[in-house]
């Protein structure tokens, strides 16, 4: 999601890599999940994602549609996020769905990428990225040193940076690209890419990475893109 803000307003001005320690540790939100308690519909999913929701639950993208996950237009496409409430229960009118009632995260193992990187933040410029604090997110004071890579939690770091680097900038490029395409041509573009990374069913008995090569190659023969 691409956000217009001025990058010295919501940061301490410095840049992180993985190996970076960042003042993030919080002896694992003891006591707290306000963050989860106000996420709006800003936790947006990509297609790792809905990869691990997926086979962590057992569910597949229509069982939790509508009920965990929704899906709105973000910068030119159609992105499923992490819904605001929970309509089991419509007393809770914000949150987290996977906040359980003793205020922890029921699937932490396989949370999303933007919950493993909170409070940091991910700044994209020329074709790559590096890592932000977000100074203004976190409530917790007196935050203590914790290595990044160890704080991101994601197993084969480097090639999930490159990932996550390459879906950006695909998207991007797409959007960019359908810009001067007729509404209807720019929504069956928007579809098309949530059929193909997030509703057709990902295997289990082969690597994401795989399986998201494959699908980019197909992709890329269909939509324009710079």
């Amino acid at each position: 999601m691409i956000r217009d803000v001025n990058i010295e307003d919501i940061t301490d001005g410095k840049f992180y890599k993985a190996d970076d320690y960042v003042p993030v540790g919080c002896h694992d939100c003891e006591g707290c999940s306000q963050c989860c308690q106000i996420t709006g519909d800003s936790i947006i999913l990509d297609p790792m994602d809905m990869y691990r929701l997926t086979l962590g639950l057992g569910r597949s993208f229509e069982e939790m549609i509508e009920k965990e996950i929704e899906i709105r237009m973000v910068d030119g496409m159609i992105l499923p996020n992490l819904m605001e409430h929970d309509e089991e229960h419509p007393e809770k009118t914000d949150g987290c769905p996977f906040l359980n009632t003793e205020g922890r995260c029921s699937i932490h193992s396989i949370r999303p990428g933007f919950c493993r990187m909170f409070p940091m933040g991910r700044y994209y410029e020329k074709r790559s990225f590096r890592y932000i604090l977000q100074v203004k997110e976190c409530p917790k004071t007196n935050r203590y040193p914790v290595k990044l890579r160890d704080w991101l939690d994601m197993p084969e770091l480097e090639k999930y940076e490159a990932y996550v680097n390459t879906w950006h900038y695909f998207l991007k490029d797409v959007s960019e690209a359908m810009a001067l395409y007729s509404e209807e041509k720019r929504m069956q573009a928007a579809r098309f890419v949530l059929q193909m990374f997030y509703v057709q069913p990902y295997r289990r008995d082969q690597s994401f990475y795989v399986q998201f090569e494959q699908r980019l190659a197909k992709a890329k023969k269909v939509l324009p893109h710079k």
